[in-house]
């Protein structure tokens, strides 16, 4: 991997918290006004996953999504690794520069919003009333859909430009639908920043085993009816040189360029 892969990747995340938190922030906080023109908890609800999940697409599909793939997710990463499409080494500096990404975002996210953001616990997942086993077995369900969609899309080239798209409908769907249980975090960098910031370390655990988990046993149902995945870049364009092992759309991109190449001699 380059360099540039892993700062795109700390800074992706980065702007994933800041402007996923913001939403939870304006959205929730007892002082935000937003909470007396929505009185409607869920309505609340879906307003914040479609700023997340949107946030998120925005930012696969940008330069800092097609430079380093766009996981801004070590579980997403994770999987990659299980799959054979980036090395250990890699794998390890993507996580370092997710989490590093995460908490940067947090503590922007608290020195924006200040006392609102504490209102919130600058937007920590927490489990839900049903506590935090039901919350990691939930997470692992959700990250396990959230991979499989991602995988389907990703390994076929006339939906592979969707991916992002894709995967953003279907985080919006499950914030609203299941954020009572867990938070619907999908991703253990989105809750160990604000949990630092806010120091509310409450079922943290459940938000590293459930996403891992889930991630993991995606690619490996993957795998028990794929030899392998094309890439492992969430978007692939041609334009942004492509650093995952084995990246089938680089070798279609070469072959492309060479026929093209031979058809103007």
């Amino acid at each position: 991997m380059d360099p540039g892969d892993y700062l795109a990747e700390f800074a992706g995340t980065a702007l994933l918290l800041v402007i996923g938190l913001s939403a939870v922030v304006v959205d929730f906080a007892a002082g935000s006004p937003m909470v007396r023109w929505v009185p409607d908890e869920s309505a609340r609800r879906l307003l914040t996953g479609i700023v997340f999940a949107g946030g998120a697409t925005a930012i696969v599909y940008s330069p800092l999504g097609k430079r380093s793939g766009g996981h801004i997710n070590p579980a997403v990463t994770g999987a990659f690794l299980r799959l054979g499409k980036i090395g250990t080494r890699s794998a390890a500096w993507y996580w370092a520069a997710q989490f590093a990404g995460a908490l940067a975002g947090a503590f922007v996210v608290r020195a924006i919003w200040g006392r609102l953001a504490v209102q919130v616990d600058v937007g920590t997942t927490v489990p839900g009333p049903e506590g935090a086993v039901v919350a990691a077995a939930a997470e692992a369900v959700i990250t396990f859909l959230l991979l499989t969609v991602i995988l389907f899309f990703v390994d076929r080239p006339h939906l592979q430009r969707f991916t992002p798209a894709a995967a953003g409908l279907l985080v919006a769907f499950l914030v609203f639908v299941e954020a009572p249980v867990s938070g619907t975090s999908l991703n253990p960098a989105r809750s160990l920043g604000p949990a630092v910031v806010a120091g509310d370390f409450q079922g943290l655990w459940a938000y590293f085993v459930g996403p891992v988990t889930g991630a993991l046993c995606a690619a490996w149902v993957y795998l028990r009816r794929h030899r392998h995945v094309r890439c492992g870049k969430l978007i692939h364009d041609s334009r942004y040189e492509c650093h995952f092992l084995g990246c089938e759309y680089t070798r279609e991109d070469r072959r492309f360029t060479r026929q093209r190449a031979e058809a103007s001699t």
